[in-house]
């Protein structure tokens, strides 16, 4: 950066000294190195040698400016970048560090932006703007000692605008600013609508929404451009009069250099470096507005992605956990909700022996699957014990804890790759025969053999190209695969069909005792065969005993007998009467 200035600076000069020796037929005007090469070539005080030796010295001084100008672009593209990747690096990781209550307030539109266009807005102004300001300075600095050394007086007339230029683009810098803070929020607000959008679109057509989506779309669509509109206007009004003022400063030396030349106090060339060495600042000055309205935009988006990096991680544990657990499972006096009050578990008590297989079941909001939430550490519960292995899970490392459960979710998350590759995310050097086993246990091996390209069959975005019940067994085969000591089932088979059902409980059953299971279900087919089933109530276990015991006493597990066997009976009897028919 430094040398491209010097050489910048450097060319004028030699124009200042070629036109005085030219316009005044002087060689004592001219500069030592230049006259004396010039009679070492000519043999004489030639002109037109002079002149010859001065354009090419001038070439050569533009051209190295030019070179020392690339260099310096380069450099900074790719230190800027390097930056950039370091910090999309780290907001990523930082990303799979936080605890899942951060990603319930969020929304993933916005976070995408944060870590994609915000990062290229920091990465933008490193790369154009900060090695900018160092030359506009430094032009700044080395070019006012020649100006006053050729004339105080013109140096003086030749700055006194540009204070005027750095005061208007702090007072445009605090006004932009606040527009950038406002447009970038609206402009997040709109991504998150598109996502949202795009991630429905089946359930948008399924109800008919398009019309109504469409304008909720157009609302923020109008929203983010009136916000731009704004922007553009203040930073259009900054550009003009800026612009002006710039013009103005390059006029005042004109005219009061051409009053000095007139009277002689002033050679052409000195004018001619007055001229070009202001214009080689002042734009700079004036590109100052461009700077700060960049680096406004530039902290705003550096204040999102902060908001980000300086979210607490999830705590880690100084008792690292190693080797294979045996899935014993004890749960005591424990108290659970979350930060707005619902999903709440009261004293909370259970033990799970390692193999066994043990069913919760109750009404919808009672407290299932924030258990299963809890006991793999998504949430801190505020009182009680939960102990794996006689290991207190608050005390020993998340990894460790995720790593001895397989969690099968009815509503699984796939990622857009091939089903081989779905499989193998819990056990990546997995054997093929045991992909094969467990997609057999998971009753998907057959569906599966149907896809032309098998195993190797592209799912699409979350899953889309597949069916419900595909996806939830292609989920139940991943944790098979996983080999865990304990497998957790929340509701993961509640969209296949009770044929598919009764196949993949059946090869179950026959792994029974290999790992802990347990089983979140509202079909009774699904846990009736668990060695222990706990009814859950209001965040409290109010029943537990095996099916048998439970559907003999009163309580509300017989009664969701009672209601499921009454469906069955009425399915039952319209089928008979269809068959009389």
């Amino acid at each position: 950066m430094g040398l491209a200035s010097v050489f910048a600076i450097a060319a004028p000069l030699v124009g200042m000294y070629a036109l005085d020796v030219v316009v005044y037929r002087d060689f004592s005007l001219g500069t030592n190195v230049l006259v004396s090469l010039t009679r070492e070539l000519s043999g004489s005080d030639s002109f037109a040698w002079y002149l010859w030796l001065s354009a090419a010295a001038g070439v050569v001084l533009t051209l190295l400016a030019g070179v020392f100008s690339f260099l310096k672009s380069r450099w900074a593209a790719i230190a800027s970048e390097a930056l950039a990747q370091r910090l999309r690096d780290e907001l990523f990781g930082h990303l799979h560090r936080l605890p899942a209550a951060f990603f319930d307030a969020a929304d993933s539109g916005d976070l995408v932006q944060r870590c994609t266009s915000d990062v290229e807005t920091i990465r933008v102004f490193l790369q154009a703007h900060v090695v900018e300001i160092g030359r506009a300075v430094l032009l700044l600095f080395a070019m006012l000692p020649i100006l006053f050394w050729r004339d105080y007086r013109l140096a003086w007339l030749s700055i006194c605008l540009m204070p005027l230029l750095g005061v208007g683009a702090f007072v445009f810098f605090r006004r932009i600013k606040t527009l950038f803070e406002i447009t970038d929020a609206s402009e997040g607000v709109l991504t998150a609508v598109l996502k949202e959008n795009l991630t429905g679109i089946r359930v948008v057509r399924a109800f008919a929404r398009h019309d109504f989506e469409r304008d909720r779309f157009g609302e923020r669509n109008r929203a983010f451009r009136d916000n731009y509109y704004r922007l553009n206007k203040v930073m259009a009004i900054y550009w003009c009069a800026s612009d002006f003022i710039a013009t103005c400063q390059i006029g005042i030396v004109l005219i009061a250099g051409g009053v000095f030349l007139v009277e002689g106090s002033l050679t052409v060339g000195e004018l001619f470096v007055f001229i070009s060495q202001v214009s080689m600042v002042i734009w700079p000055i004036r590109h100052l507005g461009r700077v700060l309205t960049d680096s406004g935009k530039a902290i705003v988006a550096l204040g999102r992605v902060d908001h980000i990096l300086k979210s607490p991680e999830e705590s880690v544990e100084p008792t690292p956990a190693t080797g294979r657990g045996r899935g014993a499972i004890t749960v005591t006096n424990l108290d659970f909700s979350y930060p707005n009050g619902q999903g709440i578990l009261r004293n909370m008590s259970l033990s799970v022996a390692p193999g066994e297989t043990v069913a919760l079941v109750g009404p919808p909001g009672c407290g299932k699957t924030t258990f299963i939430r809890v006991l793999l550490r998504f949430y801190p519960y505020q009182r009680g014990q939960i102990k794996i292995d006689d290991l207190e899970i608050n005390e020993i490392d998340r990894e460790w804890i995720r790593a001895q459960i397989g969690v099968v979710l009815q509503d699984p998350f796939l990622y857009a790759q091939t089903i081989d590759s779905n499989l193998r995310v819990g056990r990546p050097a997995a054997p093929h025969e045991d992909l094969l086993q467990a997609a057999q246990d998971a009753s998907l091996h057959e569906s599966i053999s149907k896809f032309a390209d098998g195993y190797d069959t592209m799912v699409g975005e979350r899953g889309v190209t597949l069916s419900g019940g595909q996806r939830q067994r292609v989920a139940l085969a991943r944790a098979l695969l996983k080999d865990p000591p304990i497998l957790v089932l929340d509701d993961s088979l509640s969209a296949v069909d009770t044929d598919t059902e009764h196949r993949i409980l059946t090869a179950l059953e026959q792994r029974r005792g290999r790992r802990t299971t347990l089983i979140v279900a509202h079909r009774l087919t699904t846990v009736r065969n668990a060695d222990r089933i706990l009814v859950m109530d209001n965040g409290r276990i109010v029943q537990q005993g095996s099916h048998q015991q439970l559907a003999e006493e009163q309580g509300p597990y017989r009664r969701l007998c009672e209601i499921q066997g009454a469906l069955d009976e009425s399915i039952r009897n319209d089928l008979e009467g269809l068959n009389r028919g």
